[in-house]
């Protein structure tokens, strides 16, 4: 195990409002190089020389998005929002830095603008029950985002249209991640708790392909960012597992090392064959599927759940994550701090 040193750490209790935990995922902004955000998800930007960390919480049935500043300083309070009941996930616009989406426990997508601290621009409701993942789409030219949900459906939408394009329907149990491909206009990938990874293009009605990828809940997907055949998920049976859409017959990898499930699955941005993922079991690893052994290192600094990580698209090796300990954490693992 190992704590690496911290650039950043803040304790989110700390910083009005007070949610009771982060239980979220991380994820970066396309647009603004030292912004993040965190809700039951997290996410990164850069912008105009101002880093930002975005994070979504749930107490008491309701949800907040703060957004932080990070700074020579340390980390700030920037701007928060709240919403009536639990967020989930929450996504930037790939052509608007001050705009991102949020998904919420009562079935909705909200989205709002950093400009205006009055609310949400807009809401959509139309799931019926929880909405657990929402991404934008990273395809030049296209302005759509999909969100995933515990009704069993993925749903496309236009954010300057007030209803769903489209309805995506086959999954068996809980859609937990929907991830769009950076490099297939029109093509998503979901994640579910029917075992199931499954490849969908918003051009035709039905699933493209159906990998049953592990015998356990699938928590998390995403792409590899150089090779556009290649995915790869994790889940409650405490592995991650490589998909080749050319043969998914078998993975072309199994890595193992977690003790609980995991959570959340990332690919660098930098390096074809480097991930990182975040588990119950309190730790962050990182892998490289290429070497003899793959596990890389293992981060050990949190207390409880982590469920939020990103890698930075614009700070090499640079890292954050956050957990049901009301941590956010901001670092370089040792393992990236030099080239891999």
């Amino acid at each position: 195990m190992s704590v690496p040193a911290e650039l950043w750490g803040v304790r989110m209790s700390l910083l009005p409002p007070a949610p009771s935990f982060c239980n979220a995922p991380c994820s970066a902004s396309p647009a603004v190089c030292d912004l993040l955000r965190v809700t039951p998800c997290m996410g990164w930007a850069d912008l105009c020389k101002h880093t930002y960390i975005w994070i979504t919480s749930t107490r008491k049935s309701c949800g907040t998005l703060a957004v932080l500043e990070q700074n020579e300083a340390g980390i700030c309070l920037f701007r928060s929002f709240d919403w009536n009941d639990g967020l989930f996930d929450v996504t930037w616009s790939e052509n608007n830095e001050h705009v991102l989406v949020t998904s919420s426990g009562d079935g909705s997508l909200q989205i709002w603008d950093t400009a205006d601290p009055t609310g949400p621009l807009q809401v959509y409701k139309e799931h019926t029950q929880e909405v657990y993942s929402v991404d934008w789409s990273q395809t030049r030219g296209e302005q759509v985002v999909v969100s995933g949900s515990w009704d069993q459906t993925a749903k496309l939408w236009d954010p300057t249209v007030g209803r769903s394009l489209c309805t995506f329907k086959g999954h068996e149990g809980i859609i937990y991640s929907t991830i769009w491909s950076p490099h297939i206009p029109g093509c998503f990938a979901s994640a579910s708790g029917d075992q199931t990874l499954r490849i969908w293009d918003v051009k035709t009605p039905g699933v493209k392909v159906v990998i049953p990828g592990h015998q356990a809940e699938i928590l998390s997907c995403d792409w590899c960012k150089y090779d556009e055949n290649l995915l790869v998920t994790g889940a409650v049976d405490c592995s991650l597992k490589g998909w080749d859409l050319r043969n998914v017959r078998q993975p072309v990898f199994n890595l193992v090392g977690h003790t609980y499930a995991v959570r959340r699955v990332k690919f660098s941005p930098f390096h074809a064959t480097l991930l990182a993922s975040c588990s119950y079991d309190f730790t962050v690893r990182f892998w490289d599927f290429s070497k003899p052994n793959p596990l890389l290192e293992t981060v050990e600094h949190h207390t409880e759940f982590t469920c939020g990580l990103d890698l930075s698209l614009h700070n090499h090796g640079q890292v954050a994550d956050c957990a049901w300990d009301e941590l956010v954490k901001i670092y370089t693992p040792s393992c990236l701090a030099a080239p891999v």
